[in-house]
């Protein structure tokens, strides 16, 4: 059977990354994955284009106009359909679907030139179904999204009731778990930056939003394959949404059993972490999985892990990173419906919008907060002229010597 798309340029230029990419985390990375991240992209940009008809955008944008503007000719909710609604467009005119420009008086524009034709995503989903089913919690989870994105822009349902209902917690075990191939690369990756960058000796690691599990299991299987895991005082696994602390501890006794290393309690990364039990300068390592770009102030939060950690100890995040700034990233198009996503504090020097952050934005912000030895795994920056949709990367850091 023909694929639904020609093999891009892209994919073939995957096989160049085997040069950029470290030994340690090159295998996670082969011509599969690389396809089905193509697939995948394709996915979503089809049910973006269903969004976009059945909220009446079409109609919206027959003549030119800011987000603000469209936003308000389709009967959106003001404020909080904007940023969701500003990557939809940015999102189809990188595509060419349709037009965009800049307006020193009032900003980007954006207009549909015609009629935007629908695409069926069925035979995108299938070609993965036969290529690679352990990517297809990633697109349920966008499919069932999309069919309420028109009633959340209509300000008729939260992004929250839409995403977190208790039918779609079914959903959410699926996708943050190992066996989603989407999610995992970023599990296995920081659980190989995480094991690297440990310090010697071992010692105490927090790991902060541990949602499921999934990126503690990867690390502390990691560690025992090293022979580390003896090396652990305490392995302290945080949450802050209950059900999934619940299901994430009962995941890590179940795997690790009689582990006396294991601690599990919430934790609120947007509080001062003292007063919730974690003492100052005790830490050899914290730790967090495509947690801390939903930080409500990225500047308390790291202040707060640098105040935590003990001298020579390391910060360690796996995280979705945003090759070039304004880059739409298919991940969004869930996640945009969450405001802890798309609202959190802002800083003009290195959060100018709310989701993932580029490489450069990383540094500024670990910089600001006292870090430095800021590194990333593997080296976006070394990657993205070569290969655009490459956003997977561990970033570390150590609180600079004062």
């Amino acid at each position: 059977m023909e694929p639904v798309l020609a093999v891009t340029g892209d994919v073939l230029l995957a096989a160049d990354l085997a040069g950029v990419l470290p030994p340690g985390i090159r295998a996670f990375f082969d011509p599969v994955f690389f396809r089905s991240s193509v697939l995948y992209d394709e996915f979503v940009h089809r049910l973006v284009v269903r969004v976009f008809r059945g909220a009446g955008l079409e109609a919206a944008t027959r003549s030119p106009g800011t987000v603000e503007e469209i936003a308000a000719r389709a009967g959106f909710e003001a404020g909080r359909a904007w940023v969701p609604l500003d990557w939809l467009l940015r999102h189809l005119a990188d595509r060419g679907v349709i037009q965009a420009g800049p307006d020193p008086g009032r900003g980007r524009w954006f207009r549909a030139g015609g009629a935007v034709p629908l695409v069926d995503p069925e035979p995108v989903k299938d070609e993965q179904t036969r290529l690679a089913p352990g990517w297809l919690p990633a697109y349920e989870l966008a499919e069932t999204v999309a069919r309420d994105y028109p009633a959340f822009l209509r300000g008729e349902a939260t992004g929250e009731a839409i995403l977190f209902s208790p039918a779609r917690f079914r959903l959410w075990l699926n996708y943050f778990s190992n066996d989603n191939a989407l999610y995992a690369v970023n599990n296995r990756v920081g659980a190989v930056a995480a094991e690297q960058w440990l310090p010697r000796g071992g010692g105490s690691i927090l790991e902060l939003g541990g949602g499921l599990a999934s990126g503690a299991t990867a690390l502390l299987e990691r560690l025992d394959a090293a022979g580390r895991l003896g090396e652990l005082r305490e392995y302290h696994f945080t949450e802050v949404v209950p059900a999934f602390l619940r299901r994430g501890e009962e995941a890590l006794r179940a795997r690790f059993p009689g582990a006396g290393f294991l601690r599990c309690s919430p934790l609120d990364m947007n509080r001062p972490f003292g007063e919730q039990g974690i003492a100052p300068g005790t830490l050899a390592l914290v730790y967090a999985v495509n947690t801390l770009h939903v930080a409500h102030d990225l500047e308390l939060t790291l202040a707060e892990i640098h105040r935590a950690l003990a001298p020579g100890g390391q910060l360690v995040l796996s995280e979705c990173v945003r090759p070039w700034p304004g880059q739409a990233i298919y991940v969004e198009f869930v996640f945009n419906l969450m405001e802890t996503f798309r609202a959190p504090r802002l800083d003009a020097r290195y959060r100018p919008n709310g989701g993932f952050l580029t490489p450069e934005q990383w540094t500024d912000a670990l910089d600001a907060a006292g870090f430095g030895e800021v590194r990333l795994l593997p080296d976006i920056g070394a990657i993205r002229n070569r290969l655009r949709t490459f956003y997977t990367a561990a970033i570390g850091a150590a609180p600079r010597a004062a």
